[in-house]
Formats: C-alpha cells, structure tokens, sequence
C-alpha cells in the first residue's frame, strides 16, 4: 500500500495491542492498562506518547477527553494488512467432510457457508461458480404433449435446468428421440459458456427439418449463460444479529441492509475474484455507504488455472480478523479440493 504509514516497531506493536484489547473487550484502550498487562515494555509517558503519534496518523482514535483509544477504519487495515502479510504456513482445510456430497455443489456450498459462519459467529457468503464454467454431462428431450417439448440439462456440478418448448403442430416422437442422442453425443463434456457449444449444435449435413428442430432447443443451452446469474449462500446471519450487541444499533441496521442487497453482493464478490490473497474491505474501504461501517475478508476458490467463486465474511469492524482470515483461506482450500474433483480444468 503506497500510502501506508511507516510505524516504528514499537508504534506497530501499540496498534496490535490497541486493536486486539479493543477487538476482546470493546472498551477504549489506555497507556496504563497497556503497561500494566505487560503488553507493552515501556513507560507509561512513553505509550501515551506513541499514541498521540498512532492518533496524529489517523490510526487510533480518541472517543473522549479522558478515554483511551480504539481503532479507525485505517487502524483496523493495517492491522489486518499485516496479518496477511504473514506467512500462511500450511493452511489446514475447514472442518467439513464434503466426500459425501459428490459432485453436488449446492449442498457442498451450503455446508461450506454454515460450518463457515458456525466457526467464526460472522455472516458467510459463498458464491457458486458460474452456470458457464460447468461442463454438460446429460441431457434428455422429453415428449410432454404431441405438441411440447421438454428440454433438460445436468451439468457436471449436479446442477438441473429445465425449459419448455411449445410447437405449433404435434412432434414426431422419433424427431425427440433423435435430438436426444444428437445432442448427448455432440454436447457431453462441453463447457456451457464455451464456443464449442455452438459449433456443435451447427453440425453440417443434417437435414431442414433436423436443423429447425434443433434451432427452436437451442436456447435451452445459449439462454443459461445469458442470464449472468450467480448463486449467492449466505449463512450466521441470525446468529451475529443475537451476539451483536444492542449500542451496535447503526451496524445491526447496515448488516440488515446489506443481506438485503443480493446484487450488491454479488457485484462487490466479483471484484475479489482476481486477488491472488484474501481480499479486505473494511470501513470506508467500502463504495457502498451502509457498508461503511462494517468489514469483510474474502478468499478465493477454483481450479489452477482460473478462480470459480469467493468465501467471505462480513461483520462488524470490531471482528476477530485472524480468525477471520484463517477461516476463509480454510475454506477456499476445502472447496477448491473439492471442485477439482468435479470439473475438468
């Protein structure tokens, strides 16, 4: 960060001190109690120098004349910048089996998002991988009436869609069971948001009536990938709402406001997409103005090659953020364990 302040040492280690007893307690921290706990070898004249120098910086802040100090919005990031500066060592998986779950991702996001948020009393989101990243492993073409066709796709992570096809006049049944094999044979093992998709259902040498048939199905393949939309799991959110207390009115009301925002959600989940780390946003970090006073910590998951979705974590700025860091990297190297297993990279 280019603009990060160059503490001292000893400044450094104040903040830690500052933002750990603030984040434990909630109470303002003060030069006294800092010596006395021994967190700090130092005289008191000293500490409260160091920070009167922590507040000049914008790093700490004084509630009262005769308070000690909590954290500003630029405390808690570098703060939490420095414990991902830290090396992660060997990151150990979340404590969640999804062996049993296959190739399920609904239930394995489900599972990841409420162990996530069990963990750390925080709210979790998880966003799945988008619909265009999974390959096609079936497809039927059912006859419901002479007159509608049903299209159905199941995509390698489990997932089912569905889309109906009124015709003008009755099908011919042979015509449905021929597209049904055509288009296993052609479109098994295919991306969803792939070319090939398409250049498979433009097959040369097939007949009009085969060639219109499948131009009426196609957009049960082209029309997945056109909507744009993304799971979103979110998990704890009950739960943080009880623990929180009641003078945390204003961050009760933009948590509120926040889960209430899907969209809002996913787009600022995007923007973590392509950090190679965990991702924060904390404070005035946010652009959207109820999240200001909350914070987030995101990691993401996928595959060697290209990242398919995000872990975050989201709660008041008072939150524990090395637990909160360890967690999401523990749960993107779950998921990400369990997603190579299922996609073809």
């Amino acid at each position: 960060m280019s603009d990060r302040p160059q503490l001292s040492p000893r400044q450094l280690l104040i903040l830690t001190r500052v933002v750990d007893s603030y984040i434990s307690t909630g109470h303002p921290v003060g030069s006294k109690a800092l010596v006395q706990s021994g967190a700090i070898v130092a005289s008191p004249s000293t500490v409260r120098y160091e920070l009167a120098e922590l507040e000049a910086l914008g790093l700490l802040g004084h509630p009262h004349t005769s308070a000690g100090r909590v954290p500003t919005d630029a405390g808690y990031r570098l703060y939490a910048e420095e414990l991902l500066e830290q090396p992660a060592g060997i990151v150990e998986p979340l404590p969640v089996d999804l062996s049993t779950v296959r190739s399920e991702v609904d239930t394995a996001l489900r599972t990841t998002t409420e162990m996530l948020s069990q963990v750390t009393s925080l709210v979790a989101l998880v966003t799945a991988p988008p619909l265009e990243t999974t390959e096609i492993r079936h497809i039927e073409v059912l006859l419901l009436q002479p007159q509608v066709v049903m299209v159905v796709v199941i995509t390698s992570t489990g997932g089912v869609t569905k889309k109906i096809f009124p015709f003008e006049s009755a099908v011919d049944p042979k015509l449905a069971e021929w597209a049904r094999e055509f288009l296993n044979e052609q479109l098994t093992g295919v991306r969803l948001g792939g070319r090939m998709l398409q250049n498979r259902l433009d097959e040369p040498g097939l007949s009009p009536r085969e060639v219109r048939f499948l131009a009426t199905l196609r957009p049960a393949f082209s029309e997945l990938v056109g909507t744009g939309e993304q799971g979103l799991y979110v998990g704890g959110a009950a739960r943080l709402l009880d623990d929180m207390r009641v003078a945390d009115l204003a961050e009760i009301n933009d948590l509120v406001r926040v889960l209430e925002s899907r969209m809002g959600m996913l787009e600022m989940l995007r923007e973590a997409l392509e950090s190679p780390r965990p991702y924060l946003r904390i404070g005035s970090d946010h652009t959207v103005p109820y999240m200001r006073g909350l914070a987030m910590v995101a990691a993401n998951y996928g595959l060697a090659t290209r990242n398919l979705g995000t872990v975050s974590l989201i709660g008041p700025m008072r939150m524990d953020y090395a637990v909160a860091i360890r967690s999401v990297r523990a749960a993107a190297h779950t998921l990400s364990e369990w997603v190579a297993e299922i996609y073809e990279d």
